[in-house]
């Protein structure tokens, strides 16, 4: 992390210290994943019972059974679910179900959307403002050493953009599996999908015959049932990871019955064969099923209006210091822009030089000031959090955006 870097020593509910023995308030909590902060004594207790019996086993186990009937009664879209060790990975199963299913070799995603490190879901993430040409994006890679044959099998959409989108999909017709879409995207803005949207690429992967697959790697973190119930959209296929696996290593991938019998091996081979090592292993499912039983719709609510006094705080301190700039996000995520304009998609959100050069001089300044956020603005809050945190926070914000004044 520049300009110094910074390692954790111990973490205690929204709180790290690190090696020097500096304390912070952990405003990003391991890139949104551990929702209850550090050291909660429920999922302690989950993980010590658990160490007693075995950490991981090539055999299943209860309590993979047991996480996955709280994510199935959740997200009333899935009816069976497998677990896997990332967001990365769960992507990326899903992307080969949505083939398996189809027949099918394309799929479609968001210009500037991250959906892991999966070459395919990596496509076009961040698509450099000389290869825009008009509404249609490129399909460009993001890592050195892509196929063309990944690009290639890869139709980006613009988010937040109804027409083009459903023009270009309808162009894709036969050949597109599945199109993949993150509800709120982070790398995008963090800005809301509009209703809309989601609701015509409901409509046209129905016409079309292809896939409907919902990230909600970060995003399940926006409601007791996810997002898809704050959007009213059914998915086809959901993808999981992060906060439900109570801070240890997981990924899920959840959907329709017939779609998920992809995987099952039980008249022999699978159709998609899929596991690993690790995968659903007991540690990660008992501390999920803690973490996840702790997220109650009172623990949303209490999330929400964190999230809203922090934003609103934060807009208030740029109107006061006089810096263009504003917040995006819903629930307990938060993304700070310099900017003042419109946000709607990626193009709109990716920063300019300046813009660039203040958010990392404010990140850094964050750091001193006693708070850890991530370098691109994003911010996620957790339950141990209090009015009186966030307070600290946003007077926090308002001294680092008076230094940049100076």
């Amino acid at each position: 992390m520049k300009p110094y870097p910074i390692y954790a020593a111990r973490g205690l509910g929204c709180r790290v210290w690190d090696v020097d023995g500096t304390e912070r308030i952990d405003c990003i909590n391991n890139f949104t994943a551990a929702i209850h902060g550090y050291a909660h004594p429920s999922v302690i207790r989950a993980a010590q019972e658990q160490l007693k019996l075995g950490t991981s086993f090539g055999l299943p186990t209860q309590s993979e059974i047991e996480l996955a009937e709280l994510l199935v009664d959740r997200v009333t879209s899935v009816d069976h679910c497998r677990f896997v060790n990332s967001g990365t990975e769960a992507v990326m199963s899903a992307l080969k179900a949505a083939r398996a299913y189809t027949s099918r070799s394309k799929i479609a995603k968001c210009e500037g959307a991250y959906h892991g490190t999966y070459d395919y879901a990596e496509v076009s993430l961040d698509s450099p403002p000389d290869t825009w040409s008009g509404n249609e994006p490129k399909s460009i890679p993001y890592a050195k050493g892509t196929p063309t044959g990944v690009t290639n099998d890869v139709v980006v959409i613009p988010f937040n953009d109804i027409d083009t989108t459903v023009r270009i999909l309808r162009a894709h017709a036969r050949e597109l599996a599945g199109v993949l879409v993150d509800p709120m995207p982070n790398r995008a803005g963090l800005v809301p999908a509009d209703r809309g949207y989601l609701q015509a690429l409901r409509e046209v992967t129905l016409e079309i015959g292809a896939l409907l697959i919902f990230d909600e790697v970060i995003s399940f973190r926006l409601g007791f049932n996810g997002c898809q119930r704050l959007w009213a959209i059914d998915a086809d296929l959901t993808v999981l990871g992060k906060i439900i696996g109570g801070g240890f290593p997981v990924g899920a991938v959840g959907g329709r019955r017939d779609i998920m019998a992809v995987f099952d091996p039980s008249n022999g081979k699978a159709a998609l064969p899929q596991g690993g090592t690790f995968s659903a292993n007991p540690m990660s499912m008992v501390c999920g099923v803690a973490a996840m039983t702790l997220l109650d719709p009172s623990a949303f609510q209490h999330l929400e209006n964190l999230g809203q006094r922090v934003r609103t705080g934060i807009d208030e301190a740029f109107d006061r210091t006089g810096i263009p700039g504003q917040t995006t996000g819903l629930g307990s995520l938060i993304k700070i822009h310099f900017t003042d304009t419109p946000l709607h998609d990626y193009r709109s959100a990716i920063p300019s030089v300046q813009s660039a050069r203040m958010l990392d001089a404010f990140t850094t300044a964050l750091l001193n000031e006693g708070l850890l956020t991530a370098k691109n603005g994003l911010m996620a809050l957790s339950t141990p959090m209090t009015v009186d945190d966030c307070d600290v926070i946003v007077a926090a914000i308002e001294r680092a955006l008076k230094r940049l004044t100076q």
